[in-house]
């Protein structure tokens, strides 16, 4: 990686760049995104942090707060320059979470399945539980002592994106979650988990209650309005801590369509291919083994035949079908 980023920098010199995460960043995205922009200025390159959509959340605000993070607005990112270097951090170029913005997508951070057919210039890809793992062996390849603020975003977004270290942790998170505990704040890593819901969430998770349907070992859940993409994942994961569901579908108004979660705790059924395949033809998904997301598009909604939602649970439950007979 050393070499790589040796390149970024050279590219990155005498020209404007931005770090762009998915439109509604969670914390690894955000720590992940916080973590290489206070590396680049190490090299004397100012990159401010991109996204569309909004933060929402209560502990993805408080992050925001303590590490002083901050974003251009829309107005802003209107301004940019064709020609400026974008770093697409904990996300890859066409996902349905990704708004287009000005400006040449050239470097890629994510952790993710590699999945886009762009020809990004410079790629750090490796399959691990969260981005922030990438950006957290960056710094130790490169040599550059890790702040106690870089390491404490770095160390909270790992945990938030492996799920306490339960899901999709490889040992190289693991690794770099023991080598950052050494200089992290363990008293702010608690403050944010101790800060996580919203009196308003409770809508959610109420809505979660009282219209879960379990089919198998499958929960769904429909939310009936929309909802942030972080709290449609928090209310998935909880769906997936019930004793009869092993593989959690949490959907919420989206416009016309819907916006979906997968869990599923499953080691031989793969999240992202389950809402990849249950979606084709009427949306978009992928994701992790163990996590993923996805679109139904408006203008596709017609394709389901008679009730919305039983057609959904239709899907996914023959997908899941097809999926074990092999």
């Amino acid at each position: 990686m050393k070499e790589k980023f040796e390149r970024l920098v050279r590219m990155a010199r005498g020209r404007n760049v931005y770090i762009q995460t998915h439109d509604y960043p969670d914390p690894d995205a955000l720590a992940s995104a916080f973590g290489l922009q206070q590396l680049l200025k190490v090299y004397g390159i100012d990159a401010p942090i991109c996204y569309f959509g909004t933060v929402e959340k209560v502990n993805i605000r408080m992050m925001m707060d303590v590490f002083e993070l901050e974003s251009l607005s829309e107005k802003e990112m209107d301004k940019i320059d064709l020609d400026s270097v974008v770093i697409n951090v904990d996300v890859q170029k066409n996902n349905s979470n990704l708004t287009d913005m000005r400006g040449e997508e050239m470097v890629c951070f994510d952790h993710h399945p590699w999945v886009t057919d762009v020809a990004y210039d410079i790629v750090f890809h490796k399959i691990v539980g969260a981005c922030a793992t990438i950006i957290a062996e960056l710094y130790e390849e490169l040599g550059v002592a890790i702040p106690r603020d870089v390491a404490t975003a770095l160390l909270y977004g790992i945990k938030m994106d492996t799920r306490n270290l339960c899901s999709g942790v490889t040992d190289d998170d693991l690794e770099m979650f023991a080598h950052l505990h050494k200089y992290a704040d363990g008293d702010l890593i608690m403050r944010l988990d101790n800060n996580s819901l919203q009196l308003s969430d409770l809508r959610a998770y109420g809505a979660a209650i009282q219209n879960i349907a379990v089919f198998g070992r499958m929960g769904f859940v429909h939310i009936p309005f929309d909802c942030p993409d972080g709290l449609i994942a928090s209310v998935s994961n909880f769906i997936l801590s019930l004793d009869a569901v092993e593989i959690s579908v949490v959907y919420a108004d989206r416009g016309k369509g819907y916006k979906f979660s997968v869990r599923s705790e499953l080691s031989h059924v793969n999240a992202g291919q389950l809402i990849n395949l249950a979606l084709r033809d009427v949306g978009n998904g992928g994701g992790h083994a163990t996590m993923a997301g996805g679109l139904l598009f408006g203008e596709r909604k017609h394709l389901l035949t008679g009730d919305p939602h039983s057609a959904i649970r239709k899907r996914f439950t023959e997908t899941l079908d097809k999926l074990m007979a092999h």
